[in-house]
């Protein structure tokens, strides 16, 4: 149960549902951000190579494992990456290691290392079949990728042309369309009956497609799903806030370096594992609406997945406080979402 004043607000510890680590020295240095805040995360399976068996995903966790700090309780829960070829039988190995909660789909060239994603859901009709059956969770990079499409509407056209034809398909796949970033997706996941949840980023509940362009073209708000008009985020703001349990927080926190960012082909990601929790606490405070906080950060994701709430808590205050500027990561840096700017909530 959340406890709340103007000042402060206790929650059970939450966790994070959509995350990038990378790997390797990345890894190693951006993890404690995460850890420091979450019990859990969604670790997100497109690296270079991706990880597209179960016997990556467990020497890839062995290596994260590896990086929490001392003292620190962190579960890192793994995904696959889908592929126009995995076979049914490594969804029943995956289900079967017990560290694999979930299997991504990249449209191809969707995204950040997207490239060896699915080219066509046909191709994977078996595959879909043995998640459903066995019920391991189909987790959404939700865009189509046709060219045609207006990069702003790409999410609505995936949810009449892929979303609804798969899901009358297989009524009982378990399905988190990640990262909404629309009033169709919000709408589409509120009014859906059966297994589906949507996970909502911090930057989309604060920020429109507008804070891109503020003086200039700002790249540490790029991010793919794009951000969209102001009608989609207030959208996406009362579904979050609405106690709805098919809604729950997935930062998205990618790590990109400062340069591929700053560059004139630029990669999409905001990086806000720094600062996640604060950020979500600052968009709940504007609507008034902190009791929910908890639901929707600590409850509503374990329920979904079928996990055990954390034990413990966290604390966050209102206290202002400034954004580094950059953050030194591996041999590089990394610049977080609101450099520089002051934040209203502070986690203890």
């Amino acid at each position: 149960m959340s406890t709340s004043t103007p000042e402060h607000i206790t929650i059970t510890r939450p966790d994070d549902w959509h995350l990038h680590l990378r790997d390797g020295a990345m890894m190693a240095s951006v993890l404690p951000h995460t850890a420091r805040q979450f019990g859990r995360a969604i670790v997100m399976p497109n690296l270079k190579p991706p990880v597209t068996l179960t016997s990556q995903a467990i020497a890839y966790r062995q290596r994260i494992v590896a990086a929490i700090p001392e003292g620190v309780a962190f579960e890192p829960l793994m995904t696959l990456y889908l592929t126009n070829n995995t076979a049914p039988d490594e969804i029943r190995r995956a289900k079967d290691s017990g560290i694999v909660h979930g299997i991504k789909l990249y449209p191809a060239g969707a995204t950040t290392n997207s490239d060896a994603g699915v080219s066509d859901l046909d191709h994977c009709t078996k595959t879909l079949e043995a998640m459903q059956e066995v019920g391991m969770p189909l987790l959404l990079h939700g865009e189509v990728t046709d060219p045609s499409i207006d990069l702003f509407d790409r999410e609505a056209v995936f949810i009449e042309s892929v979303l609804i034809p798969l899901r009358r398909d297989m009524p009982a796949l378990k399905i988190v369309f990640e990262h909404i970033t629309t009033s169709e997706a919000a709408a589409y996941v509120t009014q859906s009956g059966g297994p589906i949840a949507a996970t909502i980023t911090a930057h989309h509940l604060l920020y429109n497609r507008n804070e891109i362009f503020k003086g200039g073209i700002r790249p540490h708000y790029y991010c793919l799903p794009v951000l969209k008009r102001e009608q989609h985020r207030l959208a996406l703001l009362k579904a979050a806030t609405s106690g709805s349990p098919q809604f729950f927080l997935g930062t998205d926190s990618a790590p990109h370096p400062k340069g591929l960012k700053e560059h004139a082909c630029g990669c999409a990601g905001c990086y806000t594992a720094l600062h996640a929790m604060e950020l979500y606490a600052q968009a709940f405070d504007t609507v008034g609406a902190l009791g929910q906080l908890e639901q929707f950060a600590s409850i509503s994701g374990p329920t979904f997945y079928q996990l055990p709430r954390n034990t413990g808590t966290i604390t966050l205050r209102r206290s202002s406080w400034t954004v580094p500027a950059e953050l030194a990561v591996a041999d590089t840096t990394v610049v977080p979402l609101n450099a520089g700017e002051t934040l209203p909530w502070k986690l203890e």
